[in-house]
């Protein structure tokens, strides 16, 4: 069987599946310390005779093999975490089983690559925007990975005419995350997004930042399609706002797809993470 970690910064999502990538059990496990959470992870994977495994941690993690501290989670604001060696905890615990270790969003990006709104690309750009905003970028068929993974949420964004929120980042206050994550936009409205109405103004103030951030992104990595997952992506009023405002900023001076075949939902849903480190744990055999 196939083992998936999906580690959130507020639970950890594990899976089993078969060869054909068919989920046999699941469970969710709240992220506390890494002594209680790994516990009970390592319970649920007990129960099976697991082959290869893939993890995709919240981080910051360093997901670099050749650092000497590859596989720890490092700067990450959950103190019982910090500077923690996650991948050699879960090395310690199945010593004979291949072990995938990247980021969150990269499991995800990877799963919609494979089984979802990127099915048939080769350069695939996804954005989760939730608690934060992370960027997993699909570069010819691989995962792309530098020095260290990119940390697009804190690009700098131009700010909203109409917008005078000083920005939620505690690194960078008004980066893409500070202005367009969702405690920014409770912060700003004071109310949870689901909260908010479909036809509210907060809306494309939304918009004109992500649309920002999809610019951006085509101009430094000309990917085949951007994909958005995430809770605060789960409002589709914003696409036809995103795609209208990346279209105006864009100016047409590149060349991209139509706006609605380039900027486009999660086709995964909730499930783009789990499917994307089961992928990579079969890889690992």
């Amino acid at each position: 069987m196939y083992a998936a970690i999906e580690a959130g910064g507020t639970k950890f999502v594990c899976a089993v599946s078969d060869d054909k990538f068919n989920i046999q059990a699941r469970t969710h496990i709240p992220t506390t310390t890494p002594s209680e959470t790994l516990g009970a992870v390592f319970a649920f994977f007990d129960q099976y005779t697991i082959e290869a495994m893939g993890v995709g941690s919240f981080g910051p993690i360093d997901a670099n093999p050749a650092s000497p501290q590859y596989g720890y989670i490092t700067t990450t604001p959950k103190l019982a975490w910090a500077n923690y060696d996650f991948l050699g905890a879960l090395k310690a615990h199945y010593a004979q089983v291949p072990i995938a270790f990247t980021t969150d969003v990269n499991v995800a990006a990877y799963g919609e690559f494979k089984k979802g709104a990127g099915q048939g690309k080769q350069n695939v750009a996804y954005y989760t925007v939730g608690t934060g905003i992370g960027m997993g970028y699909i570069h010819h068929g691989q995962i792309y990975m530098g020095s260290q993974n990119p940390e697009a949420g804190h690009i700098l964004v131009r700010r909203h005419e109409a917008d005078t929120f000083a920005g939620a980042c505690p690194y960078h206050g008004d980066c893409l995350e500070g202005m367009a994550a969702g405690p920014a936009i409770q912060q700003r409205w004071g109310k949870k997004g689901k909260d908010i109405a479909p036809n509210d103004a907060a809306w494309a103030i939304e918009a004109y930042y992500l649309a920002q951030a999809c610019m951006t992104t085509t101009l430094f990595l000309s990917p085949d399609v951007i994909i958005f997952g995430g809770g605060v992506s789960k409002q589709s009023q914003l696409f036809p706002l995103i795609r209208s405002q990346f279209t105006k900023l864009l100016a047409d001076y590149v060349s991209v797809p139509a706006a609605d075949d380039y900027i486009v939902p999660v086709g995964l849903g909730d499930d783009a993470g789990i499917t994307g480190a089961l992928l990579l744990a079969a890889e690992q055999l």
